[in-house]
């Protein structure tokens, strides 16, 4: 039988929820290592709506379980939800929405507040020590929930102009984690804490090297399992 993983949605489209193809990549890598996959995100009001054409904010007020549908097919189920116990890991991958809607990384930087849900459900899988994936700018959220956690973003700096949010390692650091520097399509293994991080878009890089490098991440996940 396949490893039971839980992935958690913050809506549909880079701007404002979750980053459609690290979403797509982290369920194409579950799917080949034979995963058994439920999907799930808060309901809750989207902290803003982006146009994605322009990048303006618009007037619109939209759910974060009903946009995250999209991406889930209609297969998808609250986070308050979830149980643990029914599931042997748990993924988050990145956009702009882990930092609006899951927390408010966004606004608060390293201030930030988590979800009381997506707390909830990191805290449940650490105190279970099953393991944590996380992509892009999500493992922001394990470095405010778990003091002294070792994860990465990429570079902490901007090499070539290919890492231009390398001050998010910074904050990580201030955190009291330890950031550790990863090439693009390479993810690291927090092993006291069953953490797997990798930075994906945190880089401009071509899609096949985030791809390759969420397929890192998402097999170390499944081998912790």
């Amino acid at each position: 039988m396949g490893k039971r993983v839980a992935l958690v949605l913050a809506g549909c489209g880079v701007f404002d929820g979750s980053e459609i193809h690290e979403a797509s990549a982290a369920l194409v890598h579950l799917s080949r290592g034979g995963a058994e996959v439920k999907i799930f995100a808060p309901s809750i009001e989207q902290r803003d709506v982006v146009n994605h054409l322009n990048g303006s904010p618009t007037d619109e007020k939209r759910n974060v379980l009903v946009e995250s549908a999209r991406l889930a097919r209609g297969n998808i189920q609250d986070l308050a939800e979830l149980k643990a116990s029914e599931f042997d890991a748990v993924i988050f991958p990145g956009g702009f929405g882990v930092a609006k809607n899951l927390c408010s990384w966004a606004v608060d930087g390293k201030n930030c507040t988590v979800n009381e849900h997506v707390r909830s459900t990191l805290q449940a899988f650490h105190g279970a020590k099953k393991p944590i994936g996380l992509c892009c700018i999500s493992p922001v959220l394990a470095a405010k929930v778990f003091p002294g956690c070792e994860v990465t973003v990429g570079q902490d700096k901007n090499v070539d102009g290919r890492f231009p949010d390398a001050e998010t390692a910074s904050a990580i650091a201030e955190l009291g984690c330890k950031h550790i520097c990863k090439n693009v399509n390479e993810s690291h293994v927090d092993k006291a804490n069953k953490i797997v991080t990798t930075c994906a878009f945190m880089c401009k890089a071509p899609l096949h090297e985030i791809f390759d490098g969420i397929g890192t991440m998402v097999q170390e996940v499944l081998k912790l399992a």
